[in-house]
C-alpha cells in the first residue's frame, strides 16, 4: 500500500491565515461593495453613488479632505525633511532628549491634540486670551480648515522626520566629500544630492501623511465644526441610516473611500518604482559643528518646532493637575481629576489593556507566522496573505469598522457589540506595522542557521520556535510596541464598534472632551500619555538604539 503523504504543516498554517483574512477582511469588504450597489429588494442599483456625486455637500465634504491632507502633507515635508537634515548632518545639543520629545509628539491621539489646542487657542483659550489683553489682537479662530491643518501638521511631521533620518544614514559620506569638492555646498548640495538620495523615502512618508491626514476621524470632529471632512461623513452617513435601516449610502461612501485611497497608493508606488534604488553607507555621515549664527539657527529651529508641537502634551498635564468644581477649573492644583477618572472611567481603562493585550497577543503571533511564509515559503498563496495583510494599510478605520459591523451584525456569527469584534478590527488595522518589522528582520537571518538545525535533528516546528522565534526577537518586539502604540490611541475604528461594556481609553477622553468636563479628559490624556512614554522606553530598551526611525 502506498504510503499517504502527510500534510505540511506550513500548509495549514497558511490556509488557516488565508481563511481568517477571508473571513475577517476581505468578506466584509465584498459585503460592503455588494451592499452599496443593490437596494433592499435586492434588485442593483447606483442611486446610492448618484447621491453623493449628485449633491454639492457630499463632494465638499471629500474636496474638503482633500484640501487638508495635501495642505498638511506638504507642510509636514517642510519642517520634516529640514529638521532631519540638521539632526543628522550637525550638532544639536541634546540630540537624543530632542529626538524622544519629537516621538512622543506623533504618538499621541490626533483628537486629543486638538482637545489641547482648543484649551489654548479656542474662544476662551489660555493663549487667545492672554494675547488678546495684552496687545488687543483677536487670534484667527481655531475651528475649521485652520485648525484641522495646525493639528495634523504638528502631528505628523515626525513621522516624515523618522523616515528621512533612517534615509539619512544609508547615505554614504564619501559622497557628500566628493560633492563638496567639487564645490556643491550648503543649500545647493541639500537640494542638488540629500534630496535626490532620499527621494524613495520621502515619497514613502508621503504617502504615509498623506494616508494619515485624509483617514484621520478624531481631529475634525472635535475642531471642525463646520468644515465636514470626508471620514466625519462616513461615520455620520452610516449612523444616520441605522435608524432608518437603510445602509446603502453609508455603504457607498466607504466604496468611495476605499477606490481613492487604493488610487492614491498606487500613484505613489509607481512614483516610487521610478526614483527607487538600493545605498549602503560604508562611511556613515559624520556630524560637523555648526559654525556662528547658523548654529544658532538650527538650534532655533528645531527646538522652537519641537516646543510648539510638544506644548499641547505639557498643557494637557498641568490641566489634569488643577482643581475642579464640576466642570469647571477653580484657583489650586490636586488629585481629583485623577481620582474622578479613576471613579468614572476606571472600566475603560481596564478594557483597554484587555482589549489591546488580547489584541496584541494575536498580532504578534500571526505576524511571526505571516513573516516566515512570506520569507521561507514563498508561493502564490502566501504572496496573497502578505498582499492581503496590507490592505488595511490603505483602508480609512472607520471603513473597517463599519465593514465589520455590517459582516457580523447576524447570523450565523454575530460580534457586533462584543470584545471580539474590537479585538478583531485592532488586529486587522494594526497588524501591518509588527508584520513589516518581523519580515525585515527575518531577512537578515541566514537560512543556513534553520537547516544546521535541521540536519542535527531538531523538527521543523521545533527550529522555528526555538531558534528562528527568539533570533526574530527585536523586530518582532519593536513592531509590536508600534503596533501597541497605535491600539491604545485608536479612535476612527472604536468609535463605530464600541459599547458601553467596551469602552476603552481613547474612547471615554472623546466622551469627556464633548460634555466639557475638561478636569477627567485632562487626566485620562495624561494616563494615556504616559502609557506611550512607557511603550517608547520599551522600544528603545529592546533596540538597543538611541536613535529611532521608520
Amino acid at each position: 500500500m502506498k504510503k499517504t503523504k502527510k500534510l505540511d504543516l506550513w500548509v495549514i498554517v497558511s490556509l488557516a491565515i488565508l481563511g481568517c483574512y477571508l473571513l475577517f477582511l476581505i468578506y466584509p469588504l465584498f459585503n460592503l461593495l455588494r451592499q452599496s450597489v443593490f437596494d433592499s429588494t435586492g434588485a442593483f442599483t447606483l442611486e446610492y453613488f448618484e447621491k453623493f456625486f449628485g449633491k454639492s455637500y457630499y463632494l465638499s465634504t471629500l474636496w474638503n479632505s482633500f484640501k487638508v491632507s495635501v495642505a498638511a502633507t506638504v507642510i509636514t515635508l517642510v519642517i520634516g525633511v529640514p529638521l532631519a537634515y540638521v539632526y543628522n548632518m550637525y550638532y544639536i545639543r541634546g540630540r537624543g532628549f530632542l529626538q524622544i520629545i519629537i516621538i512622543l509628539c506623533s504618538m499621541s491621539a490626533p483628537f486629543i491634540g486638538a482637545y489641547s489646542w482648543i484649551l489654548l487657542l479656542g474662544n476662551s483659550g489660555l493663549i487667545r486670551k492672554a494675547i488678546k489683553s495684552l496687545l488687543g489682537i483677536t487670534l484667527p479662530s481655531i475651528y475649521g480648515f485652520n485648525g484641522i491643518l495646525l493639528v495634523l501638521s504638528l502631528q505628523l511631521f515626525p513621522l516624515v522626520f523618522l523616515y528621512v533620518s533612517g534615509a539619512m544614514k544609508n547615505i554614504d559620506n564619501s559622497l557628500l566629500e566628493a560633492s563638496e569638492n567639487m564645490g556643491c555646498k550648503g543649500a545647493k548640495r541639500f537640494f542638488k544630492v540629500i534630496l535626490p538620495l532620499c527621494m524613495p523615502t520621502i515619497l514613502a512618508a508621503t504617502l504615509l501623511v498623506f494616508m494619515r491626514a485624509f483617514a484621520d476621524f478624531g481631529t475634525p470632529l472635535l475642531i471642525g465644526q463646520g468644515y465636514r471632512t470626508f471620514p466625519v461623513e462616513i461615520y455620520n452617513a452610516f449612523f444616520s441610516e441605522t435608524a432608518g435601516g437603510d445602509y446603502g449610502f453609508a455603504c457607498a461612501t466607504s466604496v468611495i473611500a476605499i477606490v481613492i485611497t487604493t488610487v492614491v497608493f498606487l500613484l505613489q508606488k509607481r512614483t516610487a518604482n521610478r526614483f527607487s534604488f538600493t545605498m549602503n553607507a560604508l562611511h556613515p555621515i559624520e556630524r560637523r559643528k555648526a559654525k556662528g549664527p547658523f548654529n544658532v539657527l538650527i538650534h532655533i529651529f528645531a527646538y522652537g518646532v519641537v516646543a510648539v508641537a510638544f506644548m499641547p502634551q505639557v498643557y494637557i498635564l498641568y490641566q489634569s493637575f488643577r482643581k475642579t468644581s464640576g466642570k469647571a477649573f477653580v484657583p489650586g492644583y490636586s488629585l481629583d481629576s485623577y481620582r474622578s477618572a479613576l471613579e468614572v472611567a476606571g472600566s475603560a481603562i481596564k478594557n483597554t489593556f484587555v482589549i489591546g493585550l488580547g489584541a496584541l497577543a494575536l498580532i504578534i503571533l500571526m505576524a511571526v507566522l505571516v513573516a516566515y511564509l512570506v520569507v521561507r515559503r514563498k508561493n502564490t498563496a502566501n504572496n496573497v496573505i502578505d498582499i492581503m495583510s496590507m490592505l488595511p494599510y490603505i483602508i480609512p478605520g472607520s471603513v473597517v469598522g463599519i465593514a465589520l459591523i455590517m459582516a457580523f451584525n447576524q447570523k450565523p456569527l454575530i460580534l457586533t457589540g462584543t470584545m471580539i469584534i474590537m479585538i478583531i478590527a485592532l488586529v486587522i488595522r494594526r497588524l501591518p506595522y509588527t508584520i513589516r518589522s518581523s519580515v525585515a528582520t527575518l531577512q537578515q537571518i541566514p537560512i543556513t542557521v534553520e537547516e544546521a538545525a535541521i540536519s542535527l535533528g531538531a523538527s521543523k516546528v521545533k527550529t522555528f520556535f526555538l531558534i528562528t522565534v527568539p533570533m526574530m526577537a527585536n523586530g518582532i518586539i519593536s513592531g509590536a510596541i508600534l503596533s501597541w502604540v497605535t491600539i491604545i490611541t485608536e479612535l476612527s475604528t472604536a468609535i463605530c464598534l464600541y459599547t458601553v461594556r467596551t469602552q476603552t481609553l481613547t474612547l471615554a477622553i472623546y466622551v469627556y472632551v464633548s460634555r466639557g468636563n475638561d478636569g477627567i479628559a485632562a487626566a485620562l490624556a495624561t494616563i494615556l500619555s504616559l502609557t506611550t512614554v512607557v511603550s517608547l522606553c520599551i522600544f528603545m530598551k529592546v533596540s538597543k538604539s538611541k536613535d529611532v526611525t521608520l
